[in-house]
Order: C-alpha cells, then structure tokens, then sequence
C-alpha cells in the first residue's frame, strides 16, 4: 500500500484535502485511482489507512477510515554526525541511515570537508533536499516518525555540545573494537568525509569522551560508514535480531 507523509493533523472519520505536494505524487506520479487506499503518517506516532474519493489535476481528497498505533522506531537513539561530502554521497547515507532507524542526523563541517555551503539561500536549500531523502525514506521502510535532520554546524562544535550514554568515533586506524556498554539508550555516532577526519579532530573528539572504534580491518568510504555501523549499533543494542 502506498504511504504517504503529510506534515497536518490527522484524525478519524475525517476527510481533508491532501498538501499540494502530497497530492502531486499521489494522483500525478502514482496515478492512484479514487477507490484506492493509502497509508498516512504525519510524524505524531502511528498511522492511518485512508480512502482516496476525489482527485483532481490539482489536488486530492482523502477519507481516514482507521488507526494503527504502530510506530517502528527503534529503542535505540542513534545520533550521528555526518560530515558533508559532495554529489550523492551525503544524499546514499541519510537515506540508508534513516532505513536503518537513525533518530537524528547533524551535518558537520571539517578540515576536510568536501562541501561548503556558501550563502543562508543555498543552505536551506541542501537542508530541505536532504529532510525530502528523509522522508522518503521514511515512507519507503515503513517508519512513522522521521528522523530529525539539523542544520550544518562545525564538528568541534558538534562533539563539544552533544551528549549521550555512548560517544563513538570512526577511525580506521583505531586499535579498539566497539566498547562494553551496558545497554546505552542514546548514541552520538561521528562519521568523517571521503578524505578521513585529521589526527587533532580524532584527539578532538577523544576529550570529549568520543571512543574510537575501527569496525573491521577495511576503510569505508564515508556514506557506506554509517550504515555499517548503526546496523552493528541496531544488533547489538538496538532492535535487530
């Protein structure tokens, strides 16, 4: 069933009219047919089955016929911080970070940082392509919470700032294997660009209580990094099995 996210209040035996956006991909991209039925979720916990009665070339109405209280977020609070890189890189690791249920994801510039974003303009704009990957995303894997997407900030800003039970830092040429933790509900996750964090950002980051963890004995590159490790992360504290 298709499954949509609509940023509005939904609630039962209630019909609306989809946002525009909404419209547009169910009723021009999709070609859903009145009668159909869909799914909802507006990121409040759950989702409605919901029955497609009118479409126009412009918009779409919709009648909610019933409620699943079924949220499919993981127990597990991963916080990662990404730092940009170019092209479709940084869009591969929202997209497969937000399947594999990350809760947050922060945008961090670094010595070697690929991408500058220069100008306010072109900042919001990468910041809401990357929250429509998340929600696609999110409406592809089944989640009814999407993950939140934050705005870019500087990485020694970022580990000075963040808290959580457990702090993990990529660095493949790190001696240690993911620590002992007793059951950690909250994980901060940094993950450097193509080129690799420096040495003082790596030492950085270890005074700020940041563990460095080398996953296995072959380098990553930077959008594959996350998703090696929030599936290790989801397996061992998460709700993987």
């Amino acid at each position: 069933m298709t499954r949509l996210y609509v940023g509005i209040p939904l609630a039962l035996d209630t019909e609306l009219l989809l946002p525009d956006d909404a419209a547009h991909h169910l009723v021009r991209v999709l070609r859903t047919a009145t009668g159909e039925c869909i799914t909802l979720f507006n990121n409040q916990g759950g989702e409605y089955e919901a029955e497609l009665i009118a479409a126009g070339k412009r918009e779409a109405r919709v009648r909610l016929l019933s409620f699943l209280p079924n949220d499919k977020c993981s127990p597990l609070h991963t916080h990662i911080g990404q730092v940009m890189s170019r092209g479709e890189r940084m869009d591969y690791a929202i997209q497969k970070a937000t399947e594999l249920g990350v809760s947050e994801i922060t945008p961090l510039t670094s010595e070697r940082c690929e991408l500058k974003l220069r100008g306010e303009e072109r900042a919001d704009k990468k910041l809401e392509h990357w929250r429509r990957i998340a929600i696609a995303a999110s409406e592809q894997s089944g989640r009814n919470r999407l993950p939140l997407i934050n705005p870019p900030v500087a990485l020694d800003e970022w580990i000075s700032q963040i808290e959580a039970d457990l702090k993990l830092v990529l660095a493949p040429t790190a001696k240690s294997a993911l620590p002992d933790a007793s059951s950690p509900q909250h994980i901060a996750l940094l993950i450097g660009p193509e080129g690799g964090l420096s040495d003082r950002e790596i030492d950085s980051a270890g005074q700020q209580g940041f563990h460095a963890w080398q996953i296995g004995p072959r380098v990553m590159r930077t959008e594959t990094a996350p998703v090696a490790a929030l599936a290790i992360l989801q397996m061992h504290f998460g709700d993987f099995r």
